[in-house]
């Protein structure tokens, strides 16, 4: 078993009098020698949503998940899972995480069913139920025409499924996905989108970093934004949505386009794509009905206007990060 996959918990969901409804953590920080990874981090992630975790490359994403995930003791700072403790209580606290680091990392001689039957009895899942709750696994994560495949030809993408269904295995309350997308195409990430909606329905409390943002806006209900080992900002994808962003606007007269936005006050730029784009930036979805209400009754022949970025990816472009 590899550094990034948690001990099997002891058997048994130990409840609690009070739980919290979800994971917490306040003030975690922790450090590797004189490289400060993580200063200052909070994480409020409910049980019932997707929370998603977002920051540039070398931000602490990672040491903060290895954190949540109990497999990093931090220096200062307290977690909770579920109201556990995972420093007084880390079995009970692993048996309520699934783990989900961003390379499959174990056991690539292994087929795919035999890497989840594996762990099923490191999990202490009754013996009697593993192949039913191994095969349902596979079919969610689609890898059933492939369970009896080896780990290491399954493909980037297909291992990032199977690592998914690794940290379902146990029916965890609580998971922790580190670049679940990544090698995933199209179709699949569609299908993680609505495995993630619905594991939340079922009262899951979901934190997912990614650096696919446009993907973070169909998934997440909200997200906490980091650097340079700091919380920065705390948002919900509502909040994301309601606020200013620039809005790509295309015409069949570029020039007609420019005079009217010129004449109506509104600022804009040339488009990083098409030469008859540009770039507006809106206050509000309200303000933005109001300008291509004003462009249509102008005259202007507009082909396409909507939002330039995603809500999520918006707040990301608009802090103040040091980019790597």
């Amino acid at each position: 078993m590899t550094e990034n996959q948690p001990p099997p918990p002891d058997p048994g969901r130990p409840g609690l009098t009070e739980p919290f409804n979800g994971l917490s953590a306040t003030g975690l920080a922790r450090s590797f020698g004189e490289v400060h990874a993580v200063v200052n981090m909070d994480l409020q992630a409910p049980a019932g949503e997707v929370t998603a975790l977002i920051g540039p490359n070398g931000a602490g994403k990672t040491t903060l998940l290895l954190m949540l995930a109990s497999l990093l003791a931090p220096d200062q700072g307290s977690i909770r899972v579920m109201g556990i403790d995972p420093a007084k209580d880390p079995a009970a606290a692993r048996a309520r995480i699934g783990w989900m680091p961003d390379t499959l990392g174990v056991w690539e001689s292994l087929t795919a069913r035999e890497i989840l039957t594996t762990m099923g009895r490191f999990y202490h899942l009754p013996k009697a139920g593993i192949p039913a709750r191994v095969a349902e696994l596979l079919d969610k994560v689609n890898l059933a025409g492939l369970a009896d495949q080896k780990a290491r030809v399954l493909s980037r993408g297909q291992q990032q499924r199977l690592s998914l269904a690794r940290a379902l295995l146990h029916d965890p309350d609580v998971l922790l996905l580190d670049e679940p997308a990544s090698g995933l195409d199209p179709g699949s990430r569609i299908a993680l989108r609505g495995i993630l909606r619905s594991l939340a329905a079922e009262g899951k409390a979901i934190v997912v970093s990614s650096h696919v943002l446009a993907e973070l806006d169909e998934i997440a209900d909200g997200a906490v934004f980091v650097n340079q080992g700091r919380t920065v900002l705390r948002q919900s994808v509502d909040q994301a949505a309601a606020q200013g962003r620039r809005y790509a606007i295309t015409s069949l007269d570029p020039a007609a386009l420019a005079a009217s936005l010129a004449t109506l006050g509104v600022e804009f730029a040339p488009g990083a794509g098409r030469r008859d784009s540009v770039l507006a930036s809106i206050g509000s979805e309200t303000e933005a009905a109001e300008l291509l209400r004003g462009l249509v009754a102008a005259g202007v022949p507009v082909s396409s206007f909507g939002p330039a970025t995603g809500a999520l990816e918006e707040s990301y472009l608009s802090m103040e990060v040091e980019q790597p």
